[in-house]
């Protein structure tokens, strides 16, 4: 008689260890954002309002918080500059969806649908001015320079995104700079940042920022990938907008790069614009998995995020650090 052997099925990572990890000091930042997001102008916390509170993981004050805890910082400051990493963030989703027509952001109607583009980009102004303003309240130098010049970052990584637009000879170099400045650059700062107010030492922090930059990257990919992988109940957006506005994503820029003639003919087309039905994008993602460039974009993105982990590393095991592995492990395995 022979025993039947049976896998132990492995766990799928989940964001669980880092919400708990982070509650207490989530609700703090919470406060600190209604209390900002203020304003005797009513449209000001409406519309801000109906982005902040519409479901986000909010991952990036998260890494800030757990950053602190990681290096034992027992103060609050990082509360308010947790605070003012998420204002950053809802800044730039309200400008990218004005610049993007999009129509659906996090499952519902996008802002600028609503409340239109003019209010949409005047609130995002505000929350930025209101994210300067927590910045300066903490006093610290090093901390403003880090927090200002990823929001310039960020603004160079949308331009050039911009620019690469319907440019189908985008390299894959260019896409991974892209996405390093316009997500990575606010993933490495927020978690920086925590090692700063810490006053802990220049390997602790350069680990810090490797980790965030590092799982911004590999967030970005998957963010790329689901956009052909998924459908729009799982996204919180329409399937397909990065076909629809052309944008060279890295699944797209592989599967023209693998293609024949015809297909490099079919995504020249598309991606100037001319190849846009439902149709066109079921071709286009029947293209993608022959050449399972979706697959691939995530085998990319599960390297940079054992390199987040492995940036972590010189830290001594601890609660923190495995939340922040596992935070690392999700962003990867995620479906939305």
């Amino acid at each position: 008689m022979t025993a039947e052997v049976v896998p132990i099925p492995r766990k799928r990572p989940t964001l669980d260890p880092m919400l708990s990890l982070t509650a207490s000091g989530m609700n703090s930042v919470n406060s600190v954002i209604l209390d900002r997001m203020h304003s005797e102008i009513p449209l000001i916390p409406r519309l801000a309002g109906h982005l902040i509170s519409g479901g986000g993981k909010r991952l990036r004050p998260m890494l800030t918080l757990a950053g602190a805890e990681l290096v034992g910082y027992q103060g609050t400051r990082h509360h308010k500059l947790a605070a003012a990493v998420e204002f950053i963030h809802t800044a730039t989703l309200l400008h990218d969806d004005v610049v993007d027509g999009s129509e659906l952001r996090r499952g519902k109607a996008a802002a600028n649908i609503i409340f239109g583009n003019p209010a949409t980009v005047l609130v995002g102004d505000f929350l930025f001015s209101r994210a300067f303003e927590l910045m300066t309240e903490d006093g610290s130098l090093k901390v403003l320079k880090i927090l200002s010049n990823a929001s310039a970052v960020i603004a160079e990584g949308e331009v050039s995104q911009l620019t690469a637009q319907r440019q189908i000879e985008t390299s894959e170099e260019r896409y991974l700079h892209i996405i390093g400045a316009k997500t990575a650059a606010l993933f490495a700062a927020a978690s920086q940042i925590s090692a700063v107010v810490a006053e802990c030492g220049e390997e602790q922090e350069r680990a810090l920022e490797d980790y965030g930059r590092n799982l911004g990257v590999a967030f970005q990919l998957v963010d790329d990938a689901i956009d052909y992988d998924s459908d729009a109940a799982e996204m919180g957006k329409d399937q397909g907008d990065d076909f629809r506005e052309g944008k060279m994503t890295l699944p797209v820029i592989l599967a023209h790069a693998r293609g024949s003639e015809d297909e490099r003919k079919f995504w020249k087309a598309a991606i100037a614009g001319h190849r846009t039905s439902d149709d066109d994008l079921a071709h286009a993602i029947m293209l993608i998995d022959k050449h399972n460039a979706v697959e691939d974009t995530r085998e990319k993105a599960r390297h940079f995020a054992q390199r987040a982990i492995d940036a972590i590393s010189i830290f001594p095991e601890s609660s923190a650090r495995a939340a922040m592995a596992e935070a690392a492990q999700f962003a990867v395995a995620r479906g939305y």
